[in-house]
């Protein structure tokens, strides 16, 4: 059925919805608004795989397959998250927390189907981990000790420690990444008072643009399109690379990423919420919601792809689009899944320039990080000992993974020989320190209740839903 927009409900500035989360547009609307969150994710997905089939020596046509997987495990994560999850218009995709540990896999397995193996069975052990996590109100828990102090410089560090993709990746083409740069405002604050049609799809829009530009350019390369099979072979879709194999520390190694993906998780969930014009989410919801990232995960170890997680950029374009419905996010899951099995779809996505997407990036990772910043200001900001936590942690986000990715060893000879015994505490160690997010969590956590300060001052207001 369908519904007039939303004109009431509060988005995560003064301005109203347009859609609110019950709420579903005509269907060529929601197709439009879902191909929409499928283009602002896509760069970010196909990257994983396509940085980590030629580290395992694949060829072309496993490497596809590895792409297909991977839209496909997309699909059904964001199904479950909205369906049985947060029930939150957050799009899954594929994390880049896990690629310390998966790099790892890889150089001590070779390559190819072999290391695919191991890093499916390391995704199943770590996956039923976080599913215990979650469902058993563990993580739901800690919210009790999650002021906004600690948690709006996590959603501030989820858009600003991804600066390293912004530029550089724009910078390849500053003509098309621009060109996506100057639409996206354009369309979004200057045409969308005027227009409805460009208050719904700036970010769509912006993109066609800068695609229209590289096609009249001749800078898209549709090679990979006419290579591409139509469809992907059923017999393929259920452990496509053989039998995942289990190794113990692979298993140990990989908790990192899921405990550094389930405190990025964290963040999104009030992101998206802030975004969406709904309440803070209850501990319920948190715990539903890594528990149904922990479901997605245990399937894409079965379906082929990689671990997935909530995506930050989608967040931005719920802000900024000021459209939450499910319904849209429950096209965008169709989407990813038809994307999977028809591979000439997925390959003519692929066409879209790095550049284009770098534009995207630099427009929506920093309103993540102003929304976290507004998080911050329910707590009191004239507080010395709030600015002190929050700057603490700010800084140090951004500023200890820069350590962690410069400093080969730690410099301190007990600490070098821990880590040289026990090869997992390293890449723990490693995936934390260089993950901005879990580093400004623990920081904040730590801080934020170890300091004396009021509930007032520290923003828990008695409303707040209890744990």
């Amino acid at each position: 059925m369908t519904h007039a927009p939303t004109t009431g409900l509060p988005s995560s500035g003064s301005t109203p919805l347009l859609y609110g989360l019950d709420e579903v547009p005509p269907a060529p609307q929601a197709l439009a608004l879902g191909l929409q969150h499928v283009l602002t994710m896509f760069g970010a997905t196909v990257a994983v795989p396509l940085l980590l089939g030629p580290a395992m020596g694949m060829s072309p046509a496993q490497t596809a397959l590895l792409v297909s997987s991977v839209m496909i495990c997309s699909g059904v994560a964001t199904f479950l998250q909205v369906r049985f999850g947060t029930r939150l218009p957050i799009i899954q995709g594929v994390s880049f927390a896990f690629l310390g540990p998966f790099f790892a896999i890889i150089a001590a397995t070779g390559g190819g189907a072999e290391s695919m193996q191991y890093i499916a069975g390391a995704i199943l052990g770590g996956a039923l981990v976080e599913v215990f996590v979650g469902y058993s109100t563990l993580f739901g828990r800690l919210r009790r000790r999650l002021s906004p102090v600690v948690v709006g410089p996590v959603i501030a560090l989820i858009g600003l420690a991804l600066f390293q993709v912004g530029a550089p990746q724009a910078g390849q083409d500053w003509l098309l990444s621009g060109s996506v740069i100057v639409g996206a405002f354009l369309f979004s604050l200057v045409l969308a008072p005027r227009s409805r049609f460009f208050a719904l799809f700036p970010i769509l829009l912006a993109v066609l643009v800068g695609y229209g530009i590289a096609l009249a350019l001749g800078r898209v390369d549709f090679a990979a399109v006419a290579a591409a099979p139509w469809f992907r072979s059923p017999d393929s879709l259920l452990f496509p690379w053989g039998t995942p194999r289990f190794d113990l520390g692979f298993f140990l190694a990989i908790l990192a990423g899921y405990l550094a993906s389930a405190i990025e998780s964290f963040g999104d969930y009030y992101a998206v919420a802030s975004a969406a014009g709904a309440p803070e989410p209850t501990a319920q919801q948190v715990d539903r919601g890594i528990g149904a990232e922990g479901v997605a995960c245990f399937l894409t170890g079965i379906l082929g792809g990689f671990a997935s997680t909530s995506y930050t950029e989608n967040i931005g374009l719920v802000a900024l689009t000021r459209v939450a419905s499910r319904a849209v996010t429950y096209v965008a899951a169709a989407l990813l899944i038809l994307l999977g099995l028809v591979a000439k779809v997925g390959a003519a996505i692929a066409t879209i320039p790095s550049a284009v997407v770098g534009g995207l990036y630099c427009t929506l990772f920093g309103l993540i990080a102003a929304i976290g910043l507004a998080f911050t200001a329910r707590a009191d900001l004239s507080s010395q000992r709030n600015q002190m936590i929050i700057g603490f942690s700010l800084f140090m986000g951004l500023s200890l993974p820069a350590y962690f990715r410069g400093v080969p060893s730690l410099g301190f000879a007990p600490v070098e020989l821990t880590l040289e015994a026990a090869p997992w505490l390293a890449n723990l160690a490693q995936t934390l320190g260089s993950t901005g997010m879990a580093v400004a969590a623990v920081t904040g956590l730590l801080l934020d209740n170890l300091i004396p300060g009021s509930d007032a001052e520290r923003g828990l207001t008695l409303d707040q839903p209890s744990a």
